[in-house]
């Protein structure tokens, strides 16, 4: 196991910031998930600390070894990418051993090792099949096992399972989280998928333009985002725009106590934190459709102001088609200029948060 501590890393391609000032400690066998939409610095920021790419500034650390000079070949890592890089030439066997030969081992040691890390992935018995024979899920899982026979320190791992189907990706992140916990390897994960982060790691770090937004355990990232991007970016979230004045919120479905300054701010409220109920006058909205997923539905609810909101109800429950309805918040966070200023819970809403599994 090994402690990275990333001290102010920047990186520039000419007038571009690929990354801005990003620090961050990542402890012994921890698996931190890098997550951010397209263009954050994600990926700019695991190939610096694989050394792919020099830093503009800043330093990286391996167990307090200042790492930032050495070349990949050097430290103490190993990288598994999007695209497999497979050599289509070498059978199974020889993929994962080339870095071993490299290093020059023993043949009998790099065998042992080699047949360990191919029943580590599940391929016990692929050592002599050639990689163009595998389907896109066992060459991910070679290429996993020829990072992890060379006993790295440090797992990096650049959005592994872009390429295969949702089935797939679910199942080999199951595999990989287990070997993870087995190895009590460190591991950072880089992904856009927001289920991906939240099923697989200790912490995420939400990135944005280069920049860390958030840092945190998946749930705190879920129930507490501390802006507005992140608010959206991880799970589903309703955004409802108005304006305050003299601690009122002056929408007319959600005509809420909002003890912040007047002026324009954004309300953010979970589909979970809404509840519904047929209207005893006019009503807030009215029911656009009902979506059933099996274990909930969700309601789509248009509002007057055109604004169309989510709610999470039962499997049980019948709302139809334009159906009158009010709407209760249980829980909201208000932002204004992307930072949070104001958050409300009630009771209610954290026993919602029970019931649909965000506990």
């Amino acid at each position: 196991m090994a402690r990275l501590t990333i001290k102010g890393i920047s990186k520039s391609f000419g007038s571009s910031h690929a990354v801005r000032d990003v620090s961050l400690d990542v402890e012994d066998g921890e698996l931190v998930c890098l997550l951010g939409p397209s263009g954050s610095g994600k990926s700019t920021l695991l190939r610096m600390i694989g050394g792919f790419e020099a830093p503009t500034a800043g330093s990286i650390l391996i167990d307090a070894k200042d790492v930032t000079s050495l070349p990949p070949e050097k430290r103490p890592t190993g990288m598994v990418f999007q695209s497999h890089a497979l050599w289509t030439h070498m059978d199974v066997f020889n993929n994962i051993a080339f870095g071993l030969k490299l290093r020059r081992l023993p043949k009998a040691e790099i065998r042992e090792r080699v047949e360990q890390a191919l029943a580590l992935v599940g391929l016990a018995d692929y050592g002599k099949r050639m990689t163009t024979q595998l389907s896109g899920g066992q060459q991910q899982r070679v290429a996993l096992a020829r990072s992890l026979v060379l006993e790295p320190k440090i797992l990096l791992l650049d959005e592994p399972f872009a390429s295969l189907d949702q089935h797939l990706r679910e199942r080999l992140r199951e595999e990989v989280r287990d070997i993870q916990q087995r190895l009590g390897i460190t591991t950072l994960f880089v992904t856009h998928g927001q289920d991906e982060a939240l099923a697989l790691a200790d912490r995420i770090v939400v990135m944005r333009d280069g920049s860390t937004e958030q840092i945190g355990p998946p749930d705190r990232i879920y129930r507490e985002p501390e802006t507005e991007f992140v608010a959206g970016f991880i799970g589903s979230m309703n955004f409802i725009r108005t304006t305050v004045k003299a601690g009122l919120s002056e929408h007319a479905a959600f005509a809420l106590p909002v003890p912040v300054a007047d002026g324009d701010v954004v309300l953010a409220v979970r589909p979970e934190a809404l509840s519904i109920a047929t209207a005893k006058g006019a009503g807030a909205g009215v029911v656009h459709r009902s979506i059933d997923f099996g274990t909930h539905k969700v309601v789509d609810v248009d509002l007057a102001d055109a604004t169309r909101v989510k709610v999470m109800t039962s499997s049980d429950s019948n709302w139809t088609k334009s159906m009158q309805v009010d709407l209760t918040a249980t829980a909201f966070r208000v932002f204004r200029d992307n930072r949070l200023v104001h958050e409300f819970a009630t009771t209610q809403s954290r026993q919602n948060d029970r019931v649909f599994g965000h506990a």
